[in-house]
């Protein structure tokens, strides 16, 4: 169902009824583990490092990822609610239908993630590392990414709404068609080819045209 926060057509994660409770633990964490149908809840994973790790059908509520490199890790129909996963190692990643609701992605580390139907809610992603990101249909709703790294992505059906992007960095991505003018973009990062056919208000085109050397008189 289309959600009417969202102008972008996003697809949120779906769920089977009855999903039973997952226990990770360093014994049964390893590459290619596969976890589905279940979910994992007020609990803290430490020092866990695999590879190609799986997730269809999970629902993690105020988990705690501390110290976590899941390189080249698959979520599919995943939720994160309330989580803390700042400084995890995510490259490479695939999300196809995930949504992350009020967390803590602090440092998080997509870059070279594949997006697919990923949806950000209320979340502090400060520092946050999309570089070389392949993004599509995927919303920022009301999220703190100051500073954040998104260059040389691939942006289609985008969108930022109410989000801080103060001195994100956006060079060498293409911003055609992304709405910035409900986000505050000072000291944003970008080149001049790349802003070509994004919405910014007249304040935030002025403020641009200062990074790009444009004079206005």
């Amino acid at each position: 169902m289309e959600d009417k926060k969202i102008r972008t057509k996003v697809t949120r994660p779906k769920f089977d009824s009855d999903l039973d409770v997952i226990e990770l633990s360093k014994e049964n964490i390893e590459d290619e583990s596969v976890f589905s149908f279940g979910t994992i809840s007020d609990c803290s994973l430490e020092n866990h490092e695999a590879d190609r790790i799986t997730f269809k059908q999970v629902i993690f509520k105020k988990v705690i990822f501390n110290k976590i490199t899941f390189r080249r890790i698959e979520f599919i129909n995943v939720r994160f609610e309330n989580c803390d996963l700042s400084n995890v190692d995510f490259n490479e990643a695939s999300l196809h239908r995930v949504e992350f609701l009020n967390c803590k992605i602090i440092g998080i580390n997509l870059n070279e993630a594949t997006l697919r139907d990923v949806i950000f809610e209320n979340c502090n992603g400060e520092l946050a590392f999309f570089s070389y990101s392949n993004c599509k249909q995927v919303a920022f709703l009301q999220c703190q990414l100051r500073s954040s790294d998104f260059q040389n992505s691939t942006f289609s059906k985008v969108e930022f709404r109410e989000s801080n992007l103060i001195q994100s960095q956006m060079n060498f991505t293409k911003l055609k068609g992304i709405d910035f003018t409900s986000c505050d973009i000072e000291g944003m990062g970008i080149n001049i080819p790349d802003i070509k056919g994004a919405r910014v208000t007249t304040t935030q085109a002025i403020s641009l045209s200062a990074i790009l050397g444009i004079i206005i008189k």
